[in-house]
């Protein structure tokens, strides 16, 4: 070789040595190295195989017609194939090259390896037989020695890079919210569902102390971080640390949320505190399960104890040894008892409902059911119960016959009906259909003082009750609540129509 010629092959040496510390994109690693490779061994063509699991992969081609990659890159990748070292690949390929190129072409190999393993070769395609002085073969080592440290780390890199945008997408797709800090308390970044729950985008909370962000309405419910750490967090016997209570958000409409806290440490090897990871989870769920667990508790028992209480009054008034009653006072007094524990059954059945619709054991039996002809029966029947309303019933002519569970909907038309003569002191009641291409429309309308907007959002709730019909009737406050949810087993819907002062009217819809 010309003296020259060497020269430019040390300066691919420092061209590849520069490679290997300002390029980490693999693809532009294996590009540069094949280009200078072709250009130092006087090639016309090249490229670069990478050993994988169970086969070798093309992984960049230069010069190369498309043909014949087509037929190179199933071929590097059958078993026989795969277990060849880098010799026997050498071999493998000058002959293919050869035949290919019917004599005109030879090929030469360089191995590419780092930590005493093979990690790939690069072939260069040539129109002269290998023609290397012990100087040449001892230069080309140390270019492929060099080449194969800055395939192995931009192969580093690029695992890395991915890991990194791996734990990014956890992090980003967990429900709940994630702050990472520094030792400091500095913010290094939040989740999506952190920004969600706080009302400030990550970029607005990077940098700033973990005490300008996580700030209580009210004293919390467990040691804050700052109190931890006093008593000697994280090192302590239980690292992880949990508080509870109302987080001051960034939003002035909501100005705050229930949550809960956990803060666990990230240590170094040396034992060093490299970040603290907080977990915060919006605790509003069961909160008010506990709210309604408390209201459910007081409703039942305040429900319970009125009729159990006339019953055994009544029952203890009928047994007493020193009065003689008359058959009217008996009658009565049995009448009532009859009444209240009638009161209680379906209570009972109210709640077996509730708990069924949790369990999601609500069957339906659909058969043919005539609505006018069902709201006609319910209107009668009510009307004896009421001296100071009167029920209409208005349905259009040919209204159509619907698949439903009957049993249930005349349960949802009684509560709707029972509800207006509750609550309205005097007027009509008025039960109306409609008709619609694909769904059917009933309403149970009254003349009475409406329903307050601010209950609106809440009446079909689980044992939700107004102010107003805690004071002037009895119930659980789930009549409204097994009336949405038996609607809605049948595909419609359960709505209230808002006009405050001008009576209540509720409308439900099933499926034709």
């Amino acid at each position: 070789m010309l003296p020259d010629f060497r020269v430019r092959q040390r300066d691919y040496l420092l061209e590849i040595a520069r490679t290997i510390t300002q390029e980490l994109d693999l693809q532009k690693v294996l590009k540069r190295i094949l280009r200078i490779s072709i250009e130092m061994l006087a090639g016309q063509a090249g490229l670069i195989a990478l050993r994988e699991t169970k086969s070798w992969k093309v992984a960049a081609a230069q010069g190369i017609p498309p043909a014949f990659l087509r037929y190179l890159e199933p071929l590097l990748q059958e078993e026989q194939v795969a277990e060849l070292n880098v010799a026997e690949l050498n071999r493998m390929l000058q002959e293919l090259t050869y035949t290919a190129s019917m004599g005109l072409l030879n090929g030469t190999a360089l191995p590419l390896m780092t930590h005493g393993s093979v990690i790939g070769v690069i072939f260069i395609f040539r129109s002269y037989p290998d023609l290397f002085s012990a100087n040449d073969k001892q230069l080309l080592q140390s270019f492929a020695d060099q080449a194969a440290i800055a395939v192995f780390n931009a192969k580093l890199y690029g695992q890395v890079t991915l890991e990194k945008q791996r734990l990014d997408a956890l992090i980003d797709s967990a429900a709940d919210g994630i702050l990472i800090l520094n030792p400091d308390h500095t913010i290094e970044r939040v989740n999506d569902a952190f920004e969600r729950l706080y009302g400030k985008t990550d970029q607005e909370l990077r940098g700033l102390r973990h005490e300008e962000v996580i700030r209580w309405a009210r004293k919390p419910e467990g040691l804050t971080l700052e109190e931890a750490e006093q008593n000697g967090w994280p090192l302590t016997p239980h690292a992880h640390l949990y508080v509870e209570g109302d987080l001051l958000r960034a939003d002035e409409q909501m100005p705050f949320v229930p949550v809960g806290i956990t803060y666990a440490p990230l240590m170094t090897l040396e034992s060093g505190l490299q970040n603290i990871i907080v977990t915060v989870r919006d605790i509003t769920h069961f909160r008010n399960a506990e709210e309604i667990k408390a209201t459910f508790i007081s409703i039942v028992s305040h429900e319970l104890k009125t009729p159990v209480a006339l019953i055994k009054g009544y029952a203890s008034t009928l047994r007493r040894d020193d009065a003689r009653w008359d058959r009217h006072i008996i009658q009565d007094s049995l009448a009532v008892i009859e009444e209240e524990a009638d009161r209680l059954a379906k209570m009972i059945e109210d709640l077996l409902d509730a708990s069924r619709l949790q369990a999601g054991g609500l069957k339906l039996k659909r058969t043919d059911v005539s609505l006018p002809l069902l709201a006609a029966r319910l209107a009668e029947r009510f009307q004896t119960q009421t001296q100071k309303h009167t029920l209409n019933v208005s349905f259009p002519d040919e209204f159509p016959i619907i698949l439903a569970d009957e049993t249930r909907i005349e349960q949802v038309l009684s509560n709707l009906i029972s509800n207006a003569i509750k609550y309205a002191p005097k007027g009509n009641i008025t039960i109306s259909g409609q008709v619609r291409p694909e769904q059917v429309i009933l309403c149970v309308s009254d003349e009475g003082p409406g329903i307050d907007p601010h209950d609106m959002p809440h009446i079909f709730d689980r044992f939700y009750r107004s102010e107003g019909a805690v004071r002037k009737t009895k119930g659980a406050g789930l009549g409204l609540y097994l009336a949405r949810a038996i609607v809605e087993a049948h595909g419609g819907r359960m709505w209230v129509d808002p006009h405050p002062g001008t009576g209540a009217r509720i409308c439900f819809s099933l499926p034709r």
